[in-house]
């Protein structure tokens, strides 16, 4: 049990002795003790290196094995976190070799998409794609995303922005709660980067020269790893749908004005996804906000709106204009048709079609 120590049993037994006899001396451990000389003077010079005995006016004195081998312990501790942080670097290296191995088999067939299911593998692939990037980089940036590290963004932000690539940032209105992300953004701003914040967006996205884009796989689990997509009939898409949230966006610190009662647009989503029967840690979720601030907004809207329940709020909203409720909204799964509650009407192409509530 004290190999680990360097330490047989005759070593143990020499320990033994000194616990019992304090100020033992060397021929007191040959007489007393069974072994050769050898084996006990060896033991007696193990023990003495460990600080478990020390030598005072020519006696051996037993110390506290916590003490003694407090130096040892720590010593062990440091190699082992130093092992640790090397297979760590180790593994991130084997990951950046193996992504640019698996990147430089086909480059003339890249088109469509491949899976990066490491962090490492992403950041290896955005350094490459930001670093080719010649004319603009496009980002939608949701909270609480492993795969966007702001540590690793900012360098390669910078790389693009003196090279005078644009860089455009969408992120959550949210991001005045967070800090650091408040802090990159404003540096953006600041080296002449776009930033815009909107109520909620749909996933993690960075499109590089509208010819390859970065997307998460699982909006619901950040974890999951991403997806490289390239093709005119996914950027397409992908683009489309960046300039669409764009368009709606407020610039990052603009003054909160509003010539009327109407709602804010952090006001106006808590009342599209309320409408769309989402809970309110769902709701939550797509904010990037606590519960208590959601809850709060929610009595607010009601005050203002003069409603009794979120129900009625909701159809208050709806009358005011402040609410377009959609029937096709990818948040919730389409309820089945009622031919009861289905109304008429024409189409811009003449054709007859179903409108639902």
């Amino acid at each position: 049990m004290l190999q680990p120590l360097g330490l047989d049993e005759v070593a143990h037994a020499v320990y033994r002795f000194a616990l019992s006899q304090p100020g033992c001396r060397l021929d007191d451990l040959l007489l007393h003790l069974d072994g050769g000389e050898h084996e006990i003077r060896r033991s007696v010079d193990r023990l003495l290196e460990l600080a478990l005995l020390r030598p005072v006016s020519g006696t051996l004195v037993p110390t506290r094995p916590p003490l003694a081998l407090r130096t040892l312990l720590q010593r062990q501790q440091s190699e082992l976190l130093r092992q640790e942080r090397e297979f760590t670097q180790i593994k991130a290296a084997v990951d950046r070799l193996s992504e640019e191995y698996e990147y430089a088999q086909a480059p003339g067939s890249r088109a469509g998409w491949e899976r990066l299911e490491t962090r490492a593998a992403i950041h290896a692939r955005m350094e490459r794609l930001a670093g080719k990037s010649t004319i603009e980089c496009l980002s939608l940036l949701p909270a609480d995303n492993p795969a966007d590290d702001l540590d690793a963004r900012r360098p390669m932000d910078q790389h693009m922005l003196e090279r005078g690539v644009s860089v455009w940032n969408l992120h959550l209105e949210s991001i005045c709660n967070d800090r650091a992300t408040l802090n990159y953004a404003r540096w953006l701003m600041s080296h002449g980067g776009g930033v815009g914040t909107v109520p909620t967006l749909p996933l993690w996205l960075v499109i590089y020269d509208r010819t390859t884009a970065l997307l998460s796989i699982d909006p619901n689990d950040p974890g999951a790893g991403a997806v490289e997509v390239t093709g005119a009939g996914f950027l397409t898409g992908l683009v489309a749908l960046f300039e669409r949230i764009w368009a709606t966006m407020t610039p990052l610190d603009a003054d909160e004005a509003s010539a009327d009662d109407g709602p804010s647009p952090v006001e106006r989503e808590v009342l599209r996804l309320m409408g769309q029967g989402l809970t309110d840690e769902a709701v939550c979720k797509k904010l990037g906000i606590g519960l208590r601030t959601l809850r709060r907004t929610i009595a607010e809207l009601m005050d203002r709106l003069g409603a009794r329940s979120r129900f009625e709020a909701g159809a208050i909203a709806v009358d005011r204009g402040w609410l377009r409720p959609c029937p096709c909204s990818s948040d919730r799964p389409p309820r089945p048709k009622d031919k009861a509650q289905s109304v008429e009407s024409d189409s811009p192409s003449g054709t007859r079609m179903s409108v639902f509530a």
